[in-house]
């Protein structure tokens, strides 16, 4: 072993120190009990959206996609061949970022963002990308903030509500969903031609998370349900909690906003990789994996960027990286690219037992004629350095003997607008 897996490998940071099979069987216990009401870091939360639904054309809605640190919204319909149609997008920053808001200011720029889509639509399709319990009316009560986002006073609030009511249309019809259940109903839609055994979607950018379809009957927390139908669950698979954390996990968690929630998300996604990443250099730095000069300069880095490192090891823009400047010597920077290299082939690894974890809960997939069509989006799956190809090895190897199960992957450019849309039009 070079120094850098040596070094890996002492804070239990390789992926072949993580344990697939034991981290799928841990995901699957916490998705059984998340559904049955028990003790679970998994929330496992209600949608009351089905997957299924007829569409008409030509009946516009007003889509809103929130979530990291963007606010998008668009018009949004189906055109006479039932072809989506997006029309009039526009994009803004998500509030409470950069510093906190109050509840009162939250809901207003919400309100000021709409303004121009009030007299569209009376239904509006709400993709919102944090932890909140959905009601049988389809709107949805926030649990709690993540991706950093400092507006305390919304906690407890319902979302769609307070926005109906900042924009003076408290009547309009409201859908809201998590960004991976409008991923998942765009991927449907996408691939409407194709026979598919399950829809699955899952986020991986700023933040992670999962959905999938679940039978009625199986989620036993929630009462009153039409135990022949299904719907859509959002997991929040960013909160699980047993995935093997390391003491550099901790120490980075311990930086951020809520140490110790959303630990899985902190381990691989891209609001928090960049951030791991250095907390990971400067340890290395203190146990004298560096030259001198370096030492010192690695220790006083500001928390670098997943796209800093993401840069780094694809050797794109070093002149102004401020990782590659602080590293003086050739083996400083092979022994930086080599630690970073690791903690990517660790998530690839942590990836993969998550979608290993549900698409083996739906029992279904069995053959290669109807597969499991997984809708993934976000940048840090597909950008950063290596990770896919490392996470299909993982997740097709896991996927093979008594476990064999098929899948495909697929991409839908603006998937949370135009799913929010298409839960807006069929439910």
């Amino acid at each position: 072993m070079n120094k850098a897996e040596l070094f890996l490998q002492s804070h239990k940071m390789l992926a072949s120190q993580v344990n697939l099979k034991e981290l799928v069987n841990g995901f699957l216990k916490d998705m059984e009990a998340g559904l049955k009401g028990e003790p679970s870091s998994l929330m496992m939360l209600p949608t009351y959206i089905e997957a299924e639904g007829d569409v008409k054309p030509n009946d516009p809605v007003v889509a809103i996609d929130a979530g990291g640190t963007n606010f998008r919204v668009a018009t949004v319909y189906f055109d006479d061949n039932l072809k989506l149609v997006t029309e009039n997008i526009q994009h803004y920053k998500m509030p409470a970022v950069d510093r906190e808001f109050t509840k009162k200011e939250f809901f207003d720029t919400f309100a000021e963002y709409l303004s121009d889509y009030k007299s569209v639509s009376e239904k509006i399709g709400f993709c919102f990308s944090y932890a909140a319990e959905i009601f049988p009316n389809k709107d949805g009560k926030l649990l709690e903030w993540s991706k950093e986002v400092k507006a305390p006073e919304v906690i407890g609030e319902m979302i769609g509500e307070q926005m109906l009511k900042a924009m003076g249309t408290p009547e309009k019809q409201l859908v809201l969903m998590n960004d991976t259940v409008s991923t998942l109903l765009a991927g449907k839609a996408a691939r409407a031609g194709k026979a598919y055994d399950t829809y699955l979607g899952f986020i991986l950018g700023t933040g992670t998370n999962t959905s999938y379809i679940e039978a009625n009957k199986n989620i036993t927390k929630t009462p009153d349900l039409d135990l022949a139908k299904s719907q859509i669950i959002n997991i929040e698979s960013g909160n699980f909690g047993k995935a093997p954390r390391t003491d550099i996990d901790i120490a980075f968690d311990n930086t951020t906003k809520n140490p110790g929630r959303y630990s899985f998300e902190k381990m691989f996604s891209g609001g928090y990789f960049g951030g791991l990443c250095t907390t990971a250099l400067k340890v290395a730095a203190d146990e004298g994996l560096f030259s001198e000069r370096t030492k010192d300069q690695v220790k006083n880095l500001p928390e670098l960027s997943s796209e800093e490192v993401n840069k780094f090891v694809c050797c794109t823009g070093l002149d102004e990286n401020q990782l590659n400047l602080a590293l003086v010597t050739v083996e400083d920077k092979e022994i930086a690219s080599a630690i970073i290299n690791g903690l990517i082939e660790r998530a690839a690894k942590l990836v993969a037992a998550n979608l290993a974890s549900v698409i083996l809960k739906t029992g279904k997939a069995k053959t290669a004629e109807k597969p499991v069509l997984m809708t993934i989006e976000g940048t840090t799956f597909y950008k950063l350095f290596n990770f896919q190809k490392m996470f299909e090895e993982f997740l097709q190897g896991f996927l093979s003997g008594e476990n064999q199960r098929f899948y495909e992957i697929v991409e839908v450019e603006n998937s949370s607008l135009l799913g929010a849309a298409i839960a807006a039009i069929v439910n």
